[in-house]
């Protein structure tokens, strides 16, 4: 079975439901709310979209919800736009821009990054560096889903939403890496979208910009409707079809960029 090469890095930060029981006091949702929260926000089956039936893949996850750290944000509040409508780094308004949590003190805020955030990165990082060891380059896919329909928290509202976005960074994003895959993902029969609804694409901080050229990152966006129930949250009978698809498109798009 064809797999990602050795240089690749799967990384998934907002696959997990995960709330430790000691934190569920932080937050002011019922039960009820905070399950319908999780469906909303979080990237159902996203790990297994992009490494279906690959298990050998390098692959860097989050453990907790992003509802209780989120690793794809700055935490300083100042750096980070999302922190605009409640979701920086941590958490205080929901999808529907309700309060999400009780007012955390500064100890409370540091304890969530030690325990959650700065390991996260800490094993990305460690990740990268070991890949640059052995074959001097690195490439990063951000693996995401998103909903068919934008949530209200959501800086684009447009409804016009194509089944994959793929997200680039102006420096760690090359020309080849990103045709690569807009061409494999449109020839695999999807609509694709570049850096809309959503943009970006995560480098570790040790290696941004002019710190390391060598590691590359694009982000791909699934959109959810291709395999899962959004009310619910359930996978349907097409979840396994899509990460085939999925998972074979971004191996298919890695081939190219170095061939």
């Amino acid at each position: 079975m064809v797999s990602y090469p050795n240089w690749v890095i799967l990384h998934v930060p907002h696959h997990s439901k995960q709330i430790p029981p000691a934190l569920r006091g932080q937050f002011l949702l019922t039960d009820d709310q905070l399950t319908r929260e999780l469906i909303l926000m979080t990237d159902e089956g996203c790990r297994e979209l992009f490494n279906y039936r690959c298990e050998n893949a390098r692959l860097v996850q989050a453990t907790v919800s992003r509802l209780v750290v989120d690793v794809e944000r700055f935490t300083d509040d100042n750096q980070e736009k999302m922190a605009s409508v409640g979701m920086g780094v941590i958490y205080t308004r929901t999808a529907h821009n309700q309060p999400l949590r009780k007012e955390l003190t500064t100890d409370e805020r540091n304890d969530l990054l030690k325990e959650y955030y700065y390991p996260h990165h800490e094993a990305l990082e460690q990740q990268v560096e070991e890949v640059l060891k052995k074959y001097d380059h690195c490439i990063i896919i951000d693996c995401h889903s998103f909903p068919s329909k934008p949530l209200p928290f959501e800086l684009n509202q447009s409804s016009d939403r194509p089944d994959i976005c793929v997200g680039t960074d102006d420096c760690h994003t090359s020309e080849r890496l990103k045709n690569s895959f807009v061409t494999a993902f449109k020839e695999s029969g999807f609509k694709v979208s570049v850096n809309e609804p959503f943009a970006g694409a995560l480098v570790p901080y040790k290696f941004y910009a002019a710190k390391e050229a060598k590691v590359q990152s694009i982000m791909v966006e699934v959109n959810r409707k291709l395999y899962m129930d959004e009310t619910t949250g359930l996978r349907t009978d097409n979840f396994k079809n899509t990460a085939r698809s999925i998972t074979a498109t971004c191996q298919q798009a890695m081939r190219e960029v170095f061939n």
